[in-house]
């Protein structure tokens, strides 16, 4: 018993000397239930420092009433009866702390209560000792102060903690609040390292949160067991959808547009190559058994001849002459009464003119002049917005109210430098010399002074808290630490971890993809420096609006410097600010009209030679060079390009006095096109009129004229009428571009023809007389006495007889041989191919404008978009406006709120946070900030945001503020609490505040007691392609119509860029409609016009073929479908007309005289009057027509524009090509095969007049051409 008792003793004296040893360093020795490791305050390590605790490894110990009460008023009613390991000094450090992150997690209760209870269960647990194990000490004032410690929790409670936070959104900034408490923490492990990691502004001192090891830790016991769930089935701890995905609703899936493929390949496109397969293969089944036929029938009457005798006899002989002969019966002898009124009616027109002269130039330059007058109201639209998007529409009717409501958007700033100038490829941008020199340039653009009016950056910013201005860059990582050479690299590493921890003056944490780019693993290998500086925006021609452009202006000045600078440096710089886009826009245009002068001289020179040589040929010149003074028709050139300008003038004053503003497209295009157009026409007249010299010589001047024109003015008028149509069409559309172009287009065209009918004749007739007097061309005062008089009279003697080579070419040669058989079948089968072609491609035809085609080819907006899309991995913002919604009631509030318990299932916010989970259909990738659900918890008076004087809002209040809106404010009450929160400041002591955040986010009228509107911001994922762009702003549309079903709340998406993609939610149904409108006009007018439904669908089929041709030729050569080309399209049918239409014409009134010669080539009645046609106007197309054109528009192709490069010379080389070989190959074939029946023309008498003109005119050419050659 004795041995015991000492035995006792030994081990008592033994555990109080290790007792006294632990108190000696304050690490916990003894882990029981019951005992504490730390208790109260011991001081701080530093002056500035936070107090420490006091290792305490004694038991807990009852609270006094004061500390109990505090207690529970901070962890709730669990620690109402407990002992705790806590000292009411710990308590306020603790309420202060819990209540600054209550205001970054309290929108959801299951994380705040997680929150709260591990460092409730860690400061007061009365179990402390067995889960806490301080680690170190250090002693000061001869106290231990603890600095570090661990603190162990089970895996499950960490988790679960982590999964109720995860989602949690931190609505001011519009971010997740891990961020804030986390660090942007991926797992529980990270998240609780940050919570305890020792640094400024968090945990004074180091605790750590080991995994549980009973090897490592004995006698540990990890604290907590099961987390609260962020979908816990309590309402009270339940946690919003936006922050908690467990807990939304299921949104449909969103039924795309079916794409129909088959394999790699577009159902449209399979379909056409198959049916084109199938008419390949039956052709060539045609085509054997014909041949197999013809040789079956050959050998036949072979085998018959051998039996009968083969001498012909005379009857043989006469009914020969009969066959041969029988295309002469075949000419056409039924007349059109409409084609007879037309040309009586032009032949009178023509003959007033042309006896008339003096009046009828008088009289039409009068008329332009009074026309032009209307240019003292010309006006040129360059703003975007109010060009490609109509007034009344929605998009305009929607920016309009998000200007007047919440200003118009930022004008953004922004730079990028990149490291991708050596040879080896782009490297770090990042290193401590380029951090110097950059802020340097960052600190030089701060304090840049315009040269005007002496504006700063600091005078026009965009400052959210009032002092600060907002510039997004990795300079303001250092903006209150420094850059230094020796830790930059760490700050810079730390500041990327924690984004909060370093925020800048302007206190909104910066997010490392909006200033770095270009990296993978770490962003500090990245190849791109970002930097945006905000500026507020202001209405156009206001003072502020002004002052902004101004600096901008004197910012591009300083940018260009620091590019040479960043060369030097072997870095490159690319920039953009508002101004820019315009400015380079401007330039483009600038140089647009030298190139547009360049191809006016060009194509004025040709038709001056060209003109000239339907009168005088190399043969003439030889004779006697003096002629060539007289026959030259370089004035009638100078005349028909003065009438161009005329037209446009005309055209310009007229829809200027209506008010109709003129756009660069218009100052671009229209001239080029009425030159084209009435270059055309000048040609026709003149060749018709040379041939009423030759066939009629003998006439006045004025009766040759008006057979002249009697002749080719119904071809005139059916090209016109189906150019002003297809172009007025046009004025339908609601986009303004569009709309003004189609009326100046349609103006012009119709100005031009009239005075190419009624002024250029005139001048034609007296330059006719001029020839006759033999008076020099451009100095008609001077007669050339040398030249030979005789033949002046319809110009004989000088050649007119002789044919020019193009005429020569087609009739003996091309003509023929495109009218064969087998060359038919040939050429149908190849446009077929075309067509089928052109159709297969559809598909393959993209929609936008990419705004680096838009720029001139050496702007640096190209780089800078480059490295936009290439660097900068964030979207456009988006915001969800709300319109006239009465936000006071608690039923609206309930269609927008997300973060209470009675918030409607699909309210706004729901949705858009439900959205945000699927980007890649909704193109949705941040929360969106509700003021909404901000402001009711800056009502939370635990927060100690909101205050009536020293009175807390809400406190005390019945009931008391909760998370179910019973009680929250409405009506003059919700209005009274909205301007104080409004006016709140957004700081650490309240970071709800909605100064920073919202005061630009709702308009409130007090008045009334209403929210007339709000908006709901959040942004887009990265657009990278007018692919994305069309889909994001397509997407956004979708989300508001479906919210504005669900909840019968007006809303609509905004966002800078919508307003310019809006027309393409539309433009390839209104491509559809504008090209088949006009395709059904010309059908009528053709059919009208020509007498006959056949001949006017072959020409409609002809031009829908062309324009397939060129949508194909769009595809392959990368011209997306935009405004721009659509304008394109709509003059591509009216040009596709003018090919044809004088074909079309020739074939069905053909010449009497040019017919009588297709008997020697033995063509029959369609072949007849298709070679007639060609002979009569081919001729005129290709020279007049063809080439014009094709010289005009090949000098495009040395445009420094993108856009003209593109958009024009691109898409018009197509259209001129095939337009040609369509009017010039497939439609004669296609008129030979299928055309509609023949007129007789008007001006065919058939008299002895006619005869003896005929007849002369075939006897002054070669007999070998028309009597033995074989046509």
């Amino acid at each position: 018993m004795y041995t015991l008792l000492k035995i006792w003793h030994i081990l008592a004296a033994s555990s109080l000397l290790l007792l006294s040893n632990a108190a000696d360093n304050g690490l916990t020795k003894i882990h029981e239930a019951g005992r504490c490791a730390i208790r109260g305050h011991c001081g701080s390590q530093s002056f500035f420092g936070s107090e420490l605790p006091c290792p305490d490894n004694d038991l807990a110990e009852s609270p006094s009433a004061d500390a109990r009460k505090k207690l529970v008023g901070i962890c709730g009613e669990k620690w109402s009866d407990s002992k705790v390991c806590c000292k009411e000094e710990q308590l306020d450090a603790l309420e202060t702390n819990l209540k600054r992150a209550e205001s970054i997690i309290g929108a959801c209760p299951a994380c705040q209560e997680n929150f709260f209870n591990l460092f409730c269960t860690f400061t007061c647990s009365p179990d402390q000792s067995l889960f806490v194990n301080v680690s170190d000490t250090v002693e000061k004032n001869d106290k231990l102060l603890v600095t570090e410690l661990d603190n162990v929790w089970s895996n499950k409670y960490g988790k679960g903690f982590y999964e109720s936070c995860k989602d949690v959104k931190f609505g001011p900034t519009n971010s997740r609040a891990m961020d804030l408490i986390g660090g942007g923490a991926k797992n529980f492990t990270d998240f609780l390292k940050f919570l305890g990691q020792k640094r400024f502004g968090g945990s004074p001192f180091q605790m750590n949160f080991p995994r549980p090891n009973k090897a490592e830790l004995p006698g540990i016991v990890p604290a907590g067991r099961t987390a609260k769930a962020c979908n816990d089935t309590n309402e009270n701890f339940r946690c919003a959808c936006v922050d908690c995905a467990a807990s939304c609703p299921d949104l449909p899936e969103v039924q795309d547009a079916e794409q129909c493929t088959v394999g790699r390949l577009h159902c449209l496109s399979f379909a056409v190559i198959v049916v084109y397969s199938v008419f390949l293969l039956l052709l060539v089944t045609a085509i054997t058994g014909h041949v197999a036929y013809q040789q079956h029938a050959q050998s036949k009457n072979e085998r018959l001849r051998l039996l009968q005798d083969t001498a012909p006899s005379d009857d043989e002989e006469d009914e020969g002459d009969v066959v041969r002969n029988a295309g002469i019966m075949e000419k056409p002898q039924k007349q059109y009464p409409l084609n007879n009124w037309l040309d009586k009616g032009f032949s009178k027109l023509g003959n007033t003119c042309a006896r008339f002269p003096a009046l009828t130039i008088s009289s039409s330059i009068v008329v332009v002049i009074l026309l032009s007058l209307g240019w003292i109201n010309f006006q040129v639209e360059t703003d975007p917005v109010r060009l490609w998007v109509a007034p009344d529409s929605d998009p305009a009717q929607e920016k309009a109210f998000f200007d007047d409501n919440f200003g118009p958007f930022f004008r953004a700033e922004q730079a990028f430098l990149v490291n991708d100038t050596h040879p080896g490829g782009a490297g770090p941008v990042l290193s401590y010399d380029t951090l110097q020199w950059w802020f340097e340039v960052e600190a030089r653009v701060k304090r840049l002074m315009s040269i005007q009016g002496g504006v700063t950056f600091d005078d026009i910013c965009f400052k959210p808290t009032g002092d600060a201005c907002v510039v997004q860059s990795v300079s303001g990582f250092y903006d209150n630490y420094g850059l230094d050479a020796s830790d930059w690299k760490d700050h810079l590493r730390t500041c990327l971890d924690e984004p909060v921890e370093c925020r800048p003056d302007f206190e909104q944490p910066l997010k490392p993809n909006l200033i770095l780019g270009g990296w993978n693993e770490t962003a500090l290998d990245a190849e791109a420096l970002i930097v945006s500086w905000v500026v507020n925006n202001h209405a156009e021609d206001t003072l502020e609006f002004e002052r902004a452009v101004d600096w901008e202006e004197s910012m591009i000045s300083l940018m260009q410097a620091v590019q040479v600078e960043a060369r030097e440096r072997g870095l490159r710089v690319s920039f953009n600010t508002e101004a820019s886009l315009t400015k380079e826009l401007s330039k483009s245009s600038n140089t647009d009209a030298k190139i547009i002068v360049i191809s006016y001289i060009i194509m004025f020179i040709y038709a001056s030679l060209a003109l000239g040589s339907t009168t005088l040929a190399a043969g003439a010149i030889l004779r006697n060079p003096s002629n060539a003074l007289v026959q030259s028709k370089f004035m009638l050139g100078v005349v028909g390009i003065l009438i161009v300008l005329m037209s446009v003038s005309a055209s310009v004053g007229l829809f200027s006095a209506a008010g109709i503003k003129i756009t660069l497209i218009i100052a671009e295009v229209i001239p080029f096109l009425i030159l084209a157009v009435g270059v055309d026409n000048i040609f026709l007249i003149v060749h018709e009129f040379e041939r009423a010299n030759v066939s009629h010589p003998d006439l006045p001047v004025s009766d040759r004229m008006a057979k002249a024109l009697g002749r080719i003015g119904p071809s005139i008028l059916l090209s016109a009428l189906t150019e002003t149509a297809a172009f007025a069409l046009g004025a339908a559309v609601g986009m303004p571009a569009v709309r003004n172009f189609a009326a100046y287009a349609a103006g012009a065209v119709v100005i031009n023809a009239l005075l190419q009918v009624t002024l250029f004749i005139a001048v034609l007739a007296l330059n006719q007389q001029r020839v006759e007097a033999s008076r020099m061309d451009c100095i008609p005062f001077i007669r050339v006495k040398r030249a030979d008089s005789s033949g002046m009279n319809g110009g004989v003697t000088y050649g007119v007889d002789e044919e020019g080579t193009v005429q020569r070419f087609i009739r003996k040669t091309y003509a023929p041989a495109l009218l064969g058989k087998k060359t038919k079948v040939t050429i149908i089968t190849l446009f077929l191919a075309l067509f089928a072609a052109g159709l297969a491609l559809l598909p393959e035809l993209k929609l936008g404008l990419d705004q680096r085609i838009a720029v001139p080819n050496d702007s640096y907006l190209i780089d800078y978009f480059n490295d936009l899309y290439a660097y900068f991995d964030s979207g456009p913002p988006v915001y969800f406006v709300t319109r006239e919604v009465n936000v006071t009631q608690r039923e609206h509030q309930q269609q927008l709120c997300s973060r209470f318990s009675t918030c409607d299932e699909f309210s706004i916010a729901n949705v858009l946070e439900e959205e945000r989970k699927r980007p890649n259909v909704s193109y949705i990738a941040d929360a969106s900030a509700n003021w909404l659900d901000d402001f009711f918890r800056w009502l939370n008076p635990s927060l100690d945001c909101c205050f009536e004087g020293s009175q807390k809002c809400f406190d005390g209040r019945d009931p008391p503020w909760n998370i179910t809106l019973s009680g929250m404010p409405e009506g003059s009450e919700f209005i009274h609490y909205l301007e104080k929160w409004v006016q709140s400041p957004t700081d650490d002591d309240c970071p709800l505040g909605g100064r920073a955040s919202y005061s630009n986010a709702l308009v409130i009228d007090p008045q009334h007691v209403t929210i007339p509107a709000s908006h709901f911001r959040t942004y887009h994922t990265p657009l990278r392609s007018q692919d994305d762009f069309i889909s994001a702003y397509a997407a956004a549309r979708r989300i508001a119509s479906e919210m504005a079903d669900r909840t019968g709340v007006d809303v609509f998406p905004y966002s800078k860029f919508y307003i310019f993609f809006d027309p393409y939610a539309t433009i390839e149904q209104l491509a559809g409609a504008l090209i088949g409108s006009a395709l059904a006009i010309i059908l009528v007018l053709t059919t009208v016009l020509l007498g006959s439904l056949r001949t006017g669908l072959i020409v409609t089929v002809t031009v829908a073929m062309t324009l397939a041709d060129i949508i194909g030729a769009m595809a392959l050569f990368n011209v997306s479908l935009n405004p721009v080309s659509l304008v394109n399209l709509i003059i591509s049918v009216g040009i596709g007309v003018e090919f044809c239409a004088h074909i079309a014409r020739a074939f069905a009134f053909p010449s009497p005289t040019i017919l009588e010669r297709a008997r020697s080539g033995n063509y029959r009645g369609k072949d007849a009057r298709a070679w007639a046609s060609l002979v009569n106007v081919g001729g005129s197309v290709f020279s007049g027509i063809t080439i014009t054109k094709l010289l005009g528009v090949c000098v495009l192709a040395f445009t420094r524009s993108k856009i003209f490069e593109v958009y024009y010379f691109r898409v018009w080389l197509a259209l001129v090509v095939f337009a040609a070989i369509h009017a010039l190959i497939f439609l004669p074939v296609v008129l030979s095969l299928f055309g509609g029946e023949g007129f007789v023309d008007a001006d065919a008498d058939g008299g002895l007049e006619q005869d003896l003109a005929s007849r002369r005119y075939r006897a002054l050419l070669p007999d070998d051409d028309y009597d033995s050659d074989e046509l």
